[in-house]
């Protein structure tokens, strides 16, 4: 029996790494890509590397410029408005299907993250509660069934975290704003579309209004 089968490729596993490393911007916006050093410390050839980063190019993460290498995308503020149209209008749609569509083992995931973002001690540190909040963020678009969906919800989640990781230097904490997950998943387990759809949509807007208020 092939164990194997199931598991990630080198060029998947690469790509996973180096987005998050881009998404949490620990790659600096314009910041070149090491693709020695990352494969180095992936312990992979450059090969699975050189195919990651034409995946991350096309999520808008890195571009390439002939003959001088692949750079970590500079963060816009004005892409603000164009993320958040996306999201206000997809991510209330998804939230809406991941709770009609999940099935018992993910609405026990749900409930074991719940009962998680319940029993974390409050903290100031931004960069922990931002992976909080993309966690969440991907374990509901897991449960929506719909990959063309859930790849197109993670990129723009991707490229707003970004957003947020520009401004985490001047938040006091994002605390309320990944507490507000809890309704949410709540919605969700229990089925509730409707609910989920409505608090989705409170939660973009508030991002957007967040990042509007210290611009």
């Amino acid at each position: 029996m092939n164990t194997q089968v199931n598991s990630p490729s080198l060029a998947e596993k690469a790509y996973l790494h180096i987005r998050d490393r881009l998404v949490m911007l620990d790659i600096k916006p314009g910041e070149p890509i090491n693709e020695e050093g990352l494969g180095h410390a992936l312990d992979m050839g450059r090969t699975p590397i050189r195919e990651a980063l034409k995946r991350l190019e096309t999520e808008r993460l890195v571009v390439a410029f002939p003959r001088r290498g692949t750079f970590a995308t500079e963060v816009n503020i004005s892409d603000l408005a164009h993320i958040s149209e996306v999201r206000r209008t997809l991510e209330p749609m998804a939230t809406a299907a991941a709770a009609e569509r999940a099935s018992a083992a993910e609405r026990e995931a749900l409930r074991i993250l719940r009962t998680e973002l319940d029993a974390t001690e409050p903290t100031e540190d931004n960069a922990d509660l931002l992976k909080a909040d993309l966690s969440v963020h991907r374990a509901v678009y897991r449960c929506v069934h719909n990959p063309f969906l859930e790849d197109t919800l993670l990129r723009y989640d991707n490229l707003a975290t970004r957003i947020w990781c520009v401004f985490v230097p001047r938040l006091r904490s994002m605390a309320g704003h990944v507490d507000e997950h809890v309704p949410l998943l709540t919605a969700i387990i229990e089925g509730d579309a409707d609910k989920a759809a409505e608090l989705t949509l409170e939660h973009v807007q508030g991002f957007e209004r967040a990042i509007r208020a210290l611009i």
